[in-house]
């Protein structure tokens, strides 16, 4: 097994993500240009990608595209956002320069680790915070922590419209080292204006007497009677070798295994990112997909409760996933022979850190890829292997386990398991349930919510035209062609505009969607394609008219289709901290853009509805989402039969 130390050297494709130096000179250029420093936060510096025609051009004859950076900042004095364009220059000689630097009126920048960092210290500091805290008999400050939550529009208190706010939930551990989120302090909140660290307001409806719970998960701090109620015999050592050493290659960023070539991006936002995905297929490499990522994750608590009302997070635009990402450990996240990747990010003031083992690359066993037994000729069967590319992020309570799996039949799998912490709320005494969510612990209930992610697709099926057909399945109706009533029809149907594309799950018919180059024939006659199997999703289960439902109307469909725009990158919206309105699909589509045999982008919605269980408290196992991208028609035949036995007969049969 390898540890980060034998990751490959940096090749400087123009897709790799900034570095640390390229974060210093973008922080030292607007320092320069535009006084960026003292009173402001450097929110996000991203890599503003190369366009398809640049990265084509530097394929064709390696023309360098120019280095380019999209940063936004916050004068936090001002209150006033800023967004700007930097190109990098070669060396220290070239520094670079600012090409725009643009003040965007009402909007929010994401929220930073340092903002709920800070937060944090300066409520657990303030006399009236402790005063409240000390009425419920809570005087250990070292115990306390406060959980500060972004704002949606339609629930900004009027009289601080105008102001970058937050409000806070607050979590007493029962000792050091405990679950920081086992006891939630009901009817405490308070709103802070994260420019100026001022305490706004205490929202204190009193409190009561709080029930004990067992929330812990560590063994240590799990009591003994709950320990002594169960123990299970110890597992025998399952060890997973390769002698050999992998079967793909790493060199920089760019990943090759069994015919697949990708890169693998990371930026504050998304997080893990992947690009330029392609296939060798009998001596061609043929494009699959130009990018591959998750563009929003929004959560709603469905309790309209005064301790969850505000509780409607934007993980990816509010926050980022990359800033949440977090370091992955060789036999416990990922097991087998490992390579890493770090990534490297910055905190407000522009100053680089470095996530290590943001992102593990490993393979994986997965029974059986094809079998058959002949009774003449015996068994053939091929053992499955996939190659899995995975990155972990942190949400406060919720962990979300991101992976992208790809085959030697040419199918991706994008899988999503959430684990960690519910949010509880304790329940008055003589009250044992609540409507909205379920009792998992003495007097304490778990509410509802659900997990909407937001993945974003851009196919290139043998090249950018594409077009997308929803495709179904129907049962002809029973007569004289079909006098059993067996038959099935599929129904392909181009989707031609932006309305078309709008497309939800429909399980009576089986619908998914095929991505087509409609501009090439296959040898039997097929236009290539990809399917987008569709599963996780779920409905909105919101009124229209909801200001939650405005902000991201995204969830109402499980599908949209767009044609491809460098700038519609965010599904409701560039900015959601704050939003009241959805700023981008909804927006987007109302042109009803044509997105027929066209450079277009599927937007798809799937995730959890989180109808919580006492079996998911303390601590969630971990629920499992996925979707998968097979190819339909892409090959002539099956195109893992070459794929090798597996050496010696035993290895699959047990012979001795």
């Amino acid at each position: 097994m390898t540890d980060t130390a034998a990751q490959a050297t940096d090749f400087g494709h123009p897709l790799d993500p900034l570095d640390a130096d390229e974060f210093r000179a973008v922080t030292a250029l607007l320092a320069r240009e535009y006084g960026v420093g003292d009173g402001w936060r450097i929110a996000s510096i991203e890599l503003a990608e190369p366009t398809k025609p640049e990265l084509a051009a530097y394929a064709a004859d390696g023309t360098v595209p120019a280095r380019r950076a999209v940063v936004i900042c916050l004068d936090s004095g001002q209150n006033a956002t800023y967004k700007s364009f930097v190109t990098l220059g070669a060396d220290s000689d070239a520094p670079g320069t600012v090409d725009s630097f643009d003040h965007l009126p009402g909007v929010q920048a994401n929220f930073t680790v340092d903002e709920f960092e800070e937060c944090d210290r300066v409520l657990r500091a303030h006399p009236d915070v402790q005063a409240a805290l000390a009425r419920r008999g809570i005087t250990d400050l070292d115990k306390v922590f406060m959980d500060t939550w972004t704002y949606g529009g339609a629930v900004i208190p009027t009289e601080f419209e105008g102001r970058r706010l937050g409000w806070s939930d607050t979590w007493v551990k029962d000792a050091d080292g405990a679950n920081p989120y086992a006891n939630p302090v009901a009817g405490l909140h308070c709103v802070i204006d994260v420019n100026t660290m001022e305490l706004l307001r205490i929202e204190d409806s009193g409190g009561f007497e709080q029930a004990e719970v067992m929330g812990e998960y560590v063994p240590r701090h799990i009591p003994q009677r709950v320990r002594d109620e169960s123990r299970r015999p110890p597992l025998k050592p399952l060890e997973i070798t390769q002698p050999e050493g992998p079967s793909f290659t790493l060199e920089g960023n760019r990943l090759t295994w069994q015919n697949w070539s990708l890169r693998v991006g990371f930026n504050y936002r998304e997080g893990m990112t992947l690009h330029t995905v392609s296939y060798h297929d009998a001596g061609r490499e043929r494009s699959v997909a130009h990018r591959l990522s998750f563009a929003e994750m929004m959560v709603p608590y469905r309790d309209h409760c005064e301790d969850h009302y505000r509780r409607t997070a934007f993980d990816i635009g509010e926050w980022g996933l990359g800033f949440m990402t977090t370091s992955l450990e060789l036999g416990c996240d990922c097991l087998g022979e490992i390579r890493y990747l770090d990534a490297v990010l910055h905190d407000s003031t522009g100053e680089p850190f470095t996530i290590t083992n943001a992102i593990c690359i490993h393979e994986e066993d997965n029974a059986v890829l094809w079998k058959h037994v002949d009774h003449d000729a015996g068994a053939e069967v091929r053992r499955m292997r996939r190659l899995t590319v995975s990155s972990h992020v942190t949400v406060a309570n919720y962990e979300y386990l991101i992976y992208w799996r790809f085959y030697q039949d040419g199918n991706i799998e994008c899988e999503v398991r959430a684990t960690g912490i519910m949010v509880t709320t304790p329940m008055p005494p003589g009250v044992t349930s609540n409507p909205h969510g379920t009792t998992v612990d003495n007097r304490t209930y778990a509410p509802f919510h659900q997990h909407f992610l937001v993945a974003r697709l851009d196919l290139d099926i043998d090249g950018t035209d594409n077009t997308v057909f929803s495709s179904e399945t129907v049962a002809e109706p029973m007569g004289p062609g079909n006098p059993l009533g067996l038959s099935l029809i599929q129904q392909n149907i181009a989707l031609r505009t932006e309305s078309e594309g709008m497309q939800n799950m429909n399980f009576a018919t089986q619908r998914a969607w095929k991505i087509a180059n409609t501009n090439v024939t296959t040898t039997l006659g097929h236009h290539p394609a990809y399917k987008l199997v569709p599963t996780g999703a779920l409905p909105a289960m919101f009124d229209p008219a909801s200001p939650i439902f405005r902000r991201a109307t995204v969830i109402g469909h499980t599908l949209w289709v767009t044609p491809n725009h460098p700038d519609e990158r965010w599904p409701a919206g560039e900015f959601v901290n704050q939003s009241d309105h959805d700023t981008g699909l909804g927006e987007w589509t109302k042109a009803d853009r044509p997105i027929l045999d066209t450079d277009v982008v599927l937007w798809y919605t799937f995730g959890i509805h989180h109808i919580t269980r006492p079996e998911d408290w303390p601590v969630m196992p971990a629920d499992t989402v996925s979707f998968w991208l097979k190819p339909f028609g892409f090959f002539d035949r099956n195109p893992a039969l070459d794929v090798e036995p597996s050496p010696g007969s035993g290895a699959c049969h047990g012979d001795d």
